[in-house]
Parts: structure tokens; C-alpha cells; sequence
């Protein structure tokens, strides 16, 4: 009776920490005059499908601001459609990338670069394929100087067509949504804590400058968390706020897509096998057991069902999801599991912007 009342009971934990969060979630809303400089950095490779939206969607931004956008030695046209779409406008700067230095991840390095060719006193990142609302970069900048925070990565809505990106995407802000108190962690030092995104991340220079840059994260694939993780544990302040009103992407289109992106990811995400296996563990009991429980007929099954589809419920009101998608949860979870020993699996291997990682 104790293991089936846990299984309703931890789910409701999960579906109270989504509430509290689903409430106190900062929600950037507000213009205001920008004082600082600020510059918008942009790291591409093999990038020629986005080049003409990420420019557009700069050149759009309310408020004086530069853009710095580097071609990271891309093997398709993205270099010379860089300097045909920013000509016009002395705003940007557009870097061709040196080549990959030994120790670094191709992103981070672009990064790094992008970091020190720009002296602006806020860096805004955004990845190529995110696309921005006129004053979504002024109404990030104002919600970090108002919350009095180091740095805020706001969460694009992530749009998902196909069958496959509506089962896996939405659990990318279901993950953090229904298990980091996110007033505490802000400021509460704890990396372990620690919640970005790297499509769209606002920090100040100061607190950058303060860990040398991007050197911390170099071989890091997941560079936006460990850059976070960094931040916090030099003392900085910040954590993930809901930028699904001013931004949004597509990251992308199919499962082979996915299992690509997910797969030179997830062996990184948890520190260890251990903490794999401990991770697939939760995802069980919370996820799959209860409807397992349910339908062999114990009521504390389907109340632990109807409480992790609350949170996937909540998650999808806040993201601009598809609400009706949270019924699906159990079978997310199982395809993520699938992810998870997949990344396992085929560590090393996976080729990704055509270098492996």
C-alpha cells in the first residue's frame, strides 16, 4: 500500500512545484530605456536556410544595439549570405570563424570569439533559428535589470508539427518546470540548480568577464546549463524565465532530427551512468508506473496519472503548447528513456553540423 500511495504521492509533488512555478515564473513584459550597451552575439554554421530570418529578426529590435554574427567555417553558402543580408546595415558585423581550437566544442568556440571581438556592457546570444519579437531583446534586458539578476535565458515557445516533436519537445520546459523551485534557485548559488537555454541567453558582461568568458564551458555540448552552473557557483544570479511570448523556434522537423540532437546530448545531461539510470528511474515511477498501476485496477494509479498530466498541462498553458498533447505523457517519457540509452549508446559517434561530437 505504501509503494502505491508513493506513486500518487510524488507526482503531486511534481504537480505542486509546477503550480508555484506556473505562478511565479518571471514572464519579461515590460520596455524600458536601455542604458547599458548592448550586444547581440550569434554563433552559425551551415546556417543558409536561417540567414535571411535571424537577420530580418535583428534588424527589427527596438534600441540601440550591435549584432555580431560569425560564420563558424560553415561548408554552405551561410558566410557570403551573411555580408548580402547585412550590408545595408552598419549595425552588424559579420566574422568568419578561425578554425576550431583543440579542447573546444565548435559552438562554444564560435561563442568565444563572438565574446571577445564584442565589448557591449549586456551580451545577448540567440541561436539562427529563433526568431524574436520587435521588442523581445529590450523586454529580456529589462526583466534581468528589474529581478536585479546577473543573467535570464528566456524560453522560447518551441514549436513541434510532427508527431514526433510534439511527443518529445514539450518535455524540455516540462523537465525544469515541474522539478527546480525557480524563485529559489535564482539566487540560492546551488548550480545544481542552475536552468538556461542557450537559444536565447542575456547576461552581463561583468558576470561573463568574471569566469573567462566561455572558457569554462569549452568541451561542454550542453553549454548553456554548465554555463549557468558557472555563473551561479562565481556568485552570479540568474535562472530560466518564460520567453514564449517573444520568442519562438523550430528546432526540429523529424525524429531522425531529433534522435541527432538528442543523442550528442543527453550522455552529457547527467553527470554520470549512475545519474542516467537514476534519471530513467524517476521518469518510471512518476511517468509510466502510475498508468501501469491504473490499469490493474488501483485508484492511486490513475490519481498518480491525473497529477503528472497536470503538470504536463500547466507546462503547455505556460509554453503556448498543445494542451491536449499532456494525455500522451507516459509515451513522451518512454520515447525519452529510448533518447537516453540511444545517446548512451552512440556516444562518440554522432555527427552533428558535420563535426562529431
Amino acid at each position: 500500500m505504501i509503494l502505491f500511495s508513493l506513486i500518487f504521492l510524488v507526482p503531486l509533488i511534481l504537480l505542486t512545484i509546477a503550480a508555484v512555478n506556473f505562478v511565479q515564473i518571471r514572464t519579461p513584459s515590460r520596455t524600458s530605456d536601455l542604458l547599458e550597451s548592448v550586444g547581440v552575439i550569434v554563433p552559425m554554421r551551415n546556417e543558409a536556410d536561417n540567414v535571411e530570418g535571424v537577420v530580418a529578426t535583428l534588424a527589427a529590435q527596438s534600441g540601440d544595439m550591435n549584432f555580431y554574427l560569425l560564420d563558424d567555417n560553415s561548408e554552405d553558402s551561410t558566410y557570403e549570405l551573411l555580408h548580402k543580408f547585412t550590408a545595408e546595415d552598419s549595425r552588424f558585423t559579420v566574422i568568419k570563424g578561425a578554425p576550431l581550437a583543440d579542447g573546444w566544442i565548435g559552438k562554444t568556440w564560435a561563442l568565444q570569439q563572438l565574446f571577445e571581438v564584442s565589448n557591449e556592457e549586456v551580451l545577448v546570444s540567440i541561436d539562427a533559428d529563433v526568431r524574436l519579437n520587435n521588442d523581445a531583446i529590450n523586454k529580456a534586458i529589462t526583466a534581468m535589470k528589474q529581478a536585479q539578476l546577473d543573467f535570464v535565458s528566456p524560453y522560447p515557445r518551441q514549436i513541434a508539427q510532427s508527431f514526433a516533436e510534439r511527443l518529445i519537445q514539450p518535455l524540455l520546459q516540462w523537465s525544469w518546470l515541474t522539478t527546480v523551485p525557480l524563485r529559489y534557485a535564482e539566487g540560492s548559488g546551488q548550480k545544481s540548480m542552475a536552468v538556461a537555454n542557450g537559444q536565447f541567453f542575456v547576461v552581463r558582461r561583468s558576470a561573463l568577464t568574471s569566469i573567462g568568458g566561455y572558457q569554462t564551458v569549452r568541451h561542454a555540448v550542453i553549454d548553456d546549463v554548465f554555463l549557468a552552473r558557472a555563473l551561479m557557483q562565481n556568485g552570479s544570479s540568474g535562472t530560466v524565465i518564460n520567453g514564449s511570448d517573444i520568442a519562438e523556434t523550430r528546432m526540429y522537423t523529424s525524429w531522425n532530427e531529433i534522435e541527432a540532437g538528442y543523442g550528442k546530448s543527453l550522455s552529457k545531461a547527467f553527470g554520470s551512468i549512475v545519474g542516467a539510470v537514476l534519471v530513467v528511474a524517476f521518469l518510471f515511477i512518476t511517468s509510466i508506473a502510475p498508468i501501469i498501476v491504473g490499469l490493474l485496477g488501483n485508484a492511486y494509479g490513475w490519481l498518480g496519472f491525473a497529477a503528472i498530466v497536470g503538470t504536463r498541462v500547466l507546462s503547455a498553458i505556460k509554453s503556448r503548447g498543445n494542451v491536449l498533447d499532456s494525455v500522451l505523457h507516459p509515451i513522451s517519457v518512454v520515447a525519452l528513456i529510448y533518447l537516453i540509452v540511444y545517446s548512451y549508446l552512440m556516444r562518440g559517434s554522432i555527427q552533428w553540423k558535420g563535426r562529431k561530437v
